[in-house]
């Protein structure tokens, strides 16, 4: 069986990745139906494309005609469309599994990491789409440069962001795979730090034989991995922004207009580069982006213009709006070093205005296993407001609620909010003109901006 058969059904089909599997099957002509929770702009897109949505599980939601089952790997085994497409006698692959089916003849990019994943993916395929290499990509967030998430291509390159969530990530043998950081993350899952680095480690020793593994020397993590497997038969480069780096942004100069670096090669200099987005993490990112698209004998020029023209992915760093003075950011944080991260470059981008976050923490195992670092990440922000838990697929662990956290953060000044309406009117309430609001998190906060101006307004 190809994977270009149908009918086909997904069941969570509003995930960013389940969403494009049918949206590139959609593109193909392959009939599609799906399931999920709730409706989303991405089931929007997806049934906008032909295909059968429907909200809410059930065994008959699964068509007669349908001959594969496609499941994220948030459903749990006795989802009852599961269970009926076993009791027919269906084949089922994971999320995972259908997208390595779909790249099968292209030369693979795998960006895996903790954070920065989708920014990088994002920024790849922007470059190569500006160089006329008509890349396939599947993303795990909306581009505003690529007017979506996925995209079948007609080029021999495929860009596809490596989810590390139950070992998503080992379902590729990549050509080029891009480590941009590992830090301990989906302990709920792993159960330790030691398993997660691992799954990296393995992700790594996946890299077809003579390809390249790319890794961002800046971050112990990915620095050990590719320490470690020093000895594998493909090429290692390492990027970053410090020390000594094959590949190295040098001379790197901040501004409230973004960054400026110069893009340096094995020590030799390639050329200035400006990057559009503020903040130390983008100048990794782009880094990263440009190595690889270089790796595709990209020119150089082409790789600094595609990057200078980067307005980001969706949900990281995206102005919502302006009211009463007052500008509404959002963005995607949902662990402490990339709060960090988002706030670092808040500072940068907005010098001497005040800075307020409302956050929605993401998963009660999320805040409890990482409590000390949330408890110390949110300096350099003016207020912050904790809303209530976008709990997934999880149930509530005592001590380690959105109101809990909200006590215990010291600085700054931390409130809980218990609904998005509460949310929206405390951020209007503190705001005055020329402060800045970012709504931060992985869930639904993103919610609260366009209340929050209606407030202000």
């Amino acid at each position: 069986m190809t994977p270009m058969t149908g009918p086909v059904h997904l069941v969570g089909v509003g995930g960013m990745h389940m969403s494009a599997i049918a949206l590139l099957l959609r593109a193909r002509g392959v009939e599609v139906s799906g399931s999920d929770l709730r409706p989303s702009n991405l089931t929007e897109k997806v049934a906008a494309a032909g295909a059968t949505v429907v909200y809410g599980h059930a065994a008959a939601n699964v068509p007669a005609s349908t001959v594969l089952v496609v499941t994220t790997a948030a459903a749990q085994d006795d989802n009852p469309e599961l269970a009926e497409a076993r009791r027919r006698g269906l084949p089922i692959l994971l999320r995972a599994e259908m997208v390595a089916r779909l790249m099968e003849g292209k030369r693979v990019v795998a960006v895996a990491g903790a954070h920065g994943k989708t920014t990088t993916s994002s920024l790849i395929a922007h470059i190569l789409v500006q160089a006329g290499r008509q890349p396939m990509y599947l993303l795990g967030g909306e581009s505003p440069d690529l007017g979506g998430h996925a995209a079948w291509g007609e080029g021999d390159i495929c860009v596809v962001e490596a989810d590390e969530y139950k070992r998503a990530f080992h379902e590729y043998t990549p050509e080029v795979a891009v480590i941009t950081n590992v830090e301990p993350d989906h302990l709920d899952y792993y159960g330790t730090p030691e398993a997660y680095q691992e799954a990296f480690l393995e992700f790594g020793r996946r890299v077809r034989q003579g390809g390249l593994l790319l890794a961002c020397a800046d971050d112990p993590g990915a620095r050990y991995v590719s320490d470690v497997l020093g000895d594998l038969p493909i090429r290692h480069e390492t990027y970053g922004a410090e020390g000594v780096r094959f590949w190295l942004a040098d001379d790197v100069r901040m501004s409230a207009a973004g960054a400026d670096y110069t893009l340096l090669r094995g020590g030799a200099r390639l050329g200035a580069v400006h990057a559009s987005i503020p903040g130390i993490h983008f100048v990794r990112n782009s880094l990263a982006a440009a190595a690889v698209a270089l790796h595709f004998d990209v020119p150089f020029e082409t790789v600094r213009d595609a990057i200078a023209s980067f307005r980001g992915a969706r949900r990281r760093f995206e102005q919502v709006g302006e009211a009463g003075g007052v500008l509404v950011m959002d963005d995607y944080a949902h662990h402490p070093t990339e709060v960090r991260a988002t706030i670092a470059a808040a500072r940068a981008a907005f010098p001497g205005q005040r800075l307020i976050a409302v956050y929605q923490p993401h998963t009660y195992s999320r805040i409890a296993y990482l409590w000390d670092d949330w408890l110390t990440c949110w300096e350099g922000l003016d207020a912050l407001i904790v809303l209530e838990t976008y709990a997934a697929r999880e149930a509530p662990l005592p001590g380690r609620s959105a109101a809990d956290l909200a006590a215990a953060v010291v600085a700054p000044a931390a409130s809980y909010a218990k609904d998005f309406d509460d949310a929206a009117h405390q951020a209007a309430a503190m705001a005055r003109p020329g402060d800045v609001v970012f709504t931060v998190g992985a869930g639904d906060v993103v919610e609260v901006g366009p209340r929050l101006l209606e407030a202000l307004e």
